[in-house]
């Protein structure tokens, strides 16, 4: 299982929300690309970026931020938010983004990730923001009419090898993951899925182990310091 930290880019800070809600945001620091190499020096073999600006407005907008980011470490990164057309793909690869993580878009039009994917290949990603087990979309801002399970089998059928699938309502909590909802993604749709949302300490680390989740995404509790990543490596290795 692999650990992403996660850098959340918002008026070019690195910052956390608390259940998805942008009322409810802690800045971290105002260098996202200083972080990064944080978390590379610390051990991580991948880093998770969300242009939260971006998810909000439905285009890229912390850019610079995450060239740079791509620039300093040398571990891959993939990164989402405001991804609605090819261009935007093409920009973030161009950028150095090793995957590239489609939301909002995914849901709207299927026909997009069908050609994204036959272009793309594995460097495409969806995400699956889920709240009360219904998908979520426009920066968690608006609910959509899929089951996240249903949707999560719509996007394998189109050729999705990897989704991220993020507990809206334990997202920033610190209160430990919706652990049954992971192992329920898995054992249906027998998809990489990487789980986001809720962690708060090694325990809840441990308690993915068994859901067969591919790696779990860390925001909150590194910079708070209730996890530490080089434990949390060593854990999961």
């Amino acid at each position: 299982m692999k650990i992403y930290p996660a850098i959340d880019i918002k008026n070019g800070n690195c910052v956390r929300l608390y259940k998805g809600r942008f009322s409810d945001m802690t800045v971290y620091g105002d260098s996202p690309e200083e972080m990064a190499l944080k978390w590379q020096d610390m051990g991580a073999e991948y880093i998770h970026v969300v242009d939260l600006d971006g998810a909000l407005r439905g285009k890229g907008v912390n850019e610079s931020s995450i060239k740079e980011i791509c620039r300093v470490v040398s571990v891959p990164v993939q990164c989402g938010g405001g991804i609605r057309t090819m261009d935007d793909i093409e920009r973030k690869l161009s950028a150095g983004i090793s995957r590239v993580i489609i939301g909002t878009k995914a849901v709207s039009d299927r026909i997009f990730v069908s050609e994204a994917v036959r272009k793309y290949g594995d460097k495409i990603v969806i995400g699956v923001d889920a709240k009360d087990g219904k998908v979520v979309i426009e920066g968690w801002e608006k609910l959509s009419e899929y089951h996240a399970v249903e949707f999560a089998k719509m996007m394998q059928e189109l050729g999705v090898k990897t989704i991220v699938y993020t507990d809206v309502a334990t997202d920033g909590t610190l209160g430990g993951p919706n652990v049954e909802a992971m192992r329920e993604m898995v054992e249906k749709t027998g998809l990489d899925v990487i789980a986001s949302g809720g962690i708060g300490n090694i325990s809840h680390i441990e308690a993915l182990k068994s859901t067969g989740v591919e790696g779990v995404i860390i925001g909150k509790a590194l910079y708070t310091d209730n996890v530490d990543l080089k434990e949390a490596i060593r854990i999961c290795g």
